[in-house]
């Protein structure tokens, strides 16, 4: 098992930035990639952001060159650098992480990010 911590959403005016990071515990062997799903009212949760264990990375294509995924592997822990955000950014915010066998084993609380002004 492997619990996930959430920390950083908030309410931001357009063009503002936020950084949300994701501690992990527990089964943390297991973990290939650790990311970020998000959820908009009526709308489908969808990918975001993911960073591999071998630092590669996956980016949403209304995300690519505003937010940054990293990872720092000592403290098990993810964060997603958004700048330029948008109205459309606007959402709840999932941590998630993914085994070796492509399967997503985890996911956190949730974190809402609101984009207005």
């Amino acid at each position: 098992q492997v619990q996930l911590v959430e920390s950083g959403g908030g309410l931001v005016q357009p063009g503002g930035s936020l950084r949300l990071s994701c501690a992990a515990s527990g089964s943390i062997i297991n973990i290939n990639y650790m990311g970020w799903h998000r959820q908009a009212p009526g709308k489908e949760r969808e990918l975001v952001a993911r960073i591999g264990s071998g630092r590669s990375t996956n980016y949403a294509d209304s995300v690519k060159g505003r937010f940054t995924i990293s990872r720092d592997n000592a403290k098990n822990t993810v964060y997603l650098q958004m700048n330029s955000l948008k109205p459309g950014d606007t959402a709840v915010y999932y941590c998630y992480t993914e085994n070796f066998r492509g399967v997503i084993n985890s996911w956190g609380q949730g974190t809402q990010v609101t984009v207005s002004s």
